[in-house]
């Protein structure tokens, strides 16, 4: 076996092994809406300087939401209840008391200049300016008097747990500080240097809420009036990993304006019923099983062989999961929904590509006879030929893909950020299975005599049903662009007006609503509840079971309720509950708030904009901003369709508009790479009919891609039940819209840039980029096939 394959080989089998390995001794973290968690309920209280009131609460919910993702707990829920009520729920949390005892502290942090020392307790609270006297921490039963106060916690811009590994002293904390903080920190440690060696002015405290919990002396090698200079400074005091990564994450989420009191905690369950998970996942996996024999049928034994590496994918990719312990959310699952038919569609892509390679001529006319004279062509070439020539669209369309996930996951917060991490993952697993996987089992496959034998088994050999019928038609569709861009732009003030007239129906996420728990005098599990709930006429309600270990009561959430349609809700919980009572009655703010879908919106803005600037380096701008003209065209349908039908738009929905974004680039970015190889290989050809070339002749793995991601979304439309329906309803509509939209919006918008500003000219070069290419009939003459690979 040649070298290049047997590597290949080796690393599969290494990559293989380690997921599996994960796979069996790790257990996944399961997110808020599949397996519950931990609910606890805060109050703000007045502060000295501060009332609590709604708005304090307000930003006290922001504080606590930067706080909760900086200890690593992925995909909480935070929401306003009232005027000082804040419900965090958490999940997947090792020690709940613990975590409550972190997110409640109000993290006041302060930095003193230390004046002296003293053996007696001396004034605790602060004065105005904030000098006080507090515990030594290094010297049991002393006291440090403590200056005024010179740098806040407002200051730090970020904080991190860090081991020290050159001393193995521990863990310590780096602080970084921002702007005026940065001198601060210079003039008071500039100050503390001028004292003697050994004095006690010579020491600095660091304080977090009235305790001191660093006051280190300033080093001999710092200068008298010149201070620590380069913005940041490390906090030293014995600290475990854990305790470490909590002030890290206290220091990093800033102060509490107003102090918080943990009234009430509990165990929650799952938003989604387990009737609903389990029919979720049977409809993935009848999808799952429909797309692989739909891609045997098409390439037969390389369509198997790639059915087994999306069966090695998808271990692969859970092993990844579980190896950077994110949270498996359903939002989170569509980025891997989205990752999956990425991995078909790049094995799709080398097929179809090492399928022109192998008929040659016959590619371009599948109705004519190929010629008795014609030398039969090697399989393993071909298939050489198409992962290299896949190659580059492959790359560009997923690290476009991986542009918006990575911005999502670094700029945005909750259920963004899940699928940011997921789709991530899921890209970068499915190049591996594609090009690794994939490419082992095919070049092992096709060298075997028996194959090479029967050539017709491994689905190269014959052209297919769509490449024969565009071949008989030769429809010209780029010809009529202005049609299809207009009809395109008809569609977009459709949905516009559905979205202006009719407006969009925001779920309880975005608007907040009404909190009612319900204590039954019969057992109710959440699905019962649930189905009751809906034939009460609210089928997007959240119902969760919730309770402290001795009750299990039920709480339902959903928008604006009247008196009226809350007693309804009661009477139908009467039914399965028996005798029905409310315990709790309460106004809650929206989980997914202003500040968190502003975070998305700049996150998703910047994204496009990385992908703008991408395409035009990869490609042209011209190319670029059809590109992202088609992509806002596919998500104004979506969203326009979802307005016009009355659904409701939630952070499910969100996860889907993320998912039709980077399913639409792909899409495009594939045609656009043939009209880039065409135009290398010929400069002075006319672009609108090398662009219909392009088209063509990537229809076919468009349509078989297109194929393979609806058998999925279309299972778990039927199957998949009301929490994954709408869901489905907007990916299959974003397919379909990616695949046209790539017809009627970015080749015909490109091709009317190119003409408008025209790239400059460039010398022809053969299709493997070396050089001039010579006239067609030269080339025919010096062996080349012909085939447009």
């Amino acid at each position: 076996m040649p070298r290049a394959p047997l590597w290949r080989a080796i690393v599969a089998l290494v990559a293989v092994a380690a997921s599996l390995y994960l796979a069996l001794t790790q257990s996944p973290r399961l997110g808020l809406d599949l397996k519950g968690g931990t609910q606890i309920v805060l109050e703000t209280k007045d502060s000295p300087t501060v009332k609590a009131d709604e708005a304090a609460t307000r930003r006290a919910v922001e504080v606590l939401r930067q706080r909760v993702d900086a200890l690593g707990v992925s995909e909480p829920s935070l929401a306003q209840a009232g005027d000082r009520r804040i419900v965090v729920e958490l999940p997947g949390v090792r020690d709940p008391r613990e975590a409550a005892a972190v997110i409640g502290r109000t993290a006041q942090l302060t930095v003193h200049p230390v004046t002296g020392e003293t053996d007696r307790a001396g004034r605790a609270a602060p004065a105005a300016d904030g000098s006080r006297t507090l515990p030594d921490p290094d010297r049991p039963g002393g006291h440090l008097k403590l200056g005024p106060t010179v740098l806040t916690g407002d200051g730090v811009k970020n904080a991190d747990a860090v081991l020290d590994q050159q001393t193995l002293n521990g863990w310590y904390v780096t602080l970084d500080f921002r702007g005026g903080a940065a001198a601060d920190w210079a003039d008071v440690t500039g100050k503390a240097a001028c004292a003697p060696q050994g004095a006690p002015e010579r020491r600095v405290a660091i304080v977090l809420d009235g305790k001191v919990i660093s006051a280190p002396g300033v080093n001999a090698d710092v200068s008298c009036g010149t201070g620590i200079t380069g913005g940041s400074t490390q906090i030293t005091g014995g600290f475990d990993e854990d305790e470490a990564r909590d002030l890290a994450a206290l220091v990093k989420g800033g102060a509490l304006p107003v102090p918080v009191e943990v009234v009430e905690q509990r165990t929650v369950g799952p938003t989604l019923g387990a009737a609903a998970i389990e029919a979720s996942t049977r409809a993935a996996l009848i999808g799952l099983a429909l797309t692989g024999l739909f891609i045997v049928v098409v390439y037969r034994l390389l369509g198997a062989l790639a059915t087994v590496a999306l069966v090695l994918y998808g271990l692969m990719a859970y092993a990844a999961l579980l190896a950077v312990g994110a949270t498996l959310t359903l939002p989170g699952l569509a980025g891997f929904v989205l990752a999956i038919g990425m991995a078909v569609d790049a094995n799709v892509l080398v097929f179809e590509r090492a399928r022109e390679e192998y008929l040659g001529p016959r590619a371009l006319r599948p109705d004519r006879e190929p010629r008795a004279s014609a030398a039969p062509r090697s399989m393993a070439k071909a298939l050489h030929t198409g992962f290299t020539k896949a190659w580059s669209a492959v790359v560009d369309s997923n690290v476009t893909t991986l542009l918006a996930a990575g911005l999502l996951f670094f700029f945005a917060t909750g259920p963004v950020k899940g699928f940011g991490v997921t789709l991530s993952i899921g890209v970068l697993v499915s190049m591996v299975a594609s090009f690794v996987v994939t490419r082992a089992l095919a070049e092992a496959a096709v060298r075997h005599r028996f194959v090479r034998a029967r050539p017709h088994l491994t689905g190269l050999a014959g052209a297919g049903r769509v490449r024969t019928l565009l071949a008989r038609r030769d429809p010209q569709l780029v010809r009529h662009r202005r049609r299809w861009l207009g009809a395109s732009a008809l569609l977009v003030a459709v949905a516009v007006a559905g979205i202006v007239v009719r407006g969009l129906d925001l779920g309880v996420e975005f608007t907040g609503g009404r909190m009612v728990e319900y204590s039954t005098s019969r057992s109710v599990d959440a699905d019962t509840a649930r189905a009751a709930v809906a034939d009460a006429g609210f089928p997007h309600a959240v119902v969760q079971e919730s309770g402290d270990g001795e009750t299990a009561d039920i709480t339902v959430r959903t928008g604006d309720l009247t008196d009226a349609e809350q007693q309804r809700i009661k009477e139908a919980l009467a039914g399965p509950g028996g005798e029905v009572t409310v315990e709790r009655d309460e106004r809650i703010g929206p989980s997914l708030g202003d500040e968190l879908r502003h975070k998305a919106l700049i996150a998703l803005g910047i994204a496009v904009a990385a992908q703008l600037l991408y395409l035009s380096v990869r490609f042209r701008w011209t190319f670029a901003t059809a590109a992202v003209a088609a992509m806002v065209h596919d998500v104004l349908l979506v969203v326009g369709l979802f307005a016009w039908l009355g659904k409701t738009v939630d952070s499910v929905f969100l996860a889907a508009v993320l998912t039709v974004i980077g399913y639409s680039v792909n899409d495009t970015v594939v045609v656009f790479d043939r009209v880039r190889e065409a135009r290398r290989r010929d400069p002075r050809a006319d672009l609108a009919a090398l662009a219909n070339q392009a088209v063509l002749r990537t229809l076919p793995r468009t349509v078989n891609t297109g194929m393979g991601a609806l058998f999925v979304l279309a299972a778990l439309a039927v199957l998949g039940g009301d929490s994954l329906a709408d869901f489905a309803v907007a990916l299959i509509a974003g397919v379909l819209l990616g695949m046209a939209s790539t017809v009627s919006v970015a080749v015909p918008g490109a091709v009317l840039l190119e003409r408008r500003n025209p790239a400059p000219p460039r010398p022809a070069r053969t299709s493997d980029g070396r050089g001039p290419a010579g006239p067609p009939a030269a080339r025919r003459r010096s062996g080349d096939s012909g085939a447009v690979v």
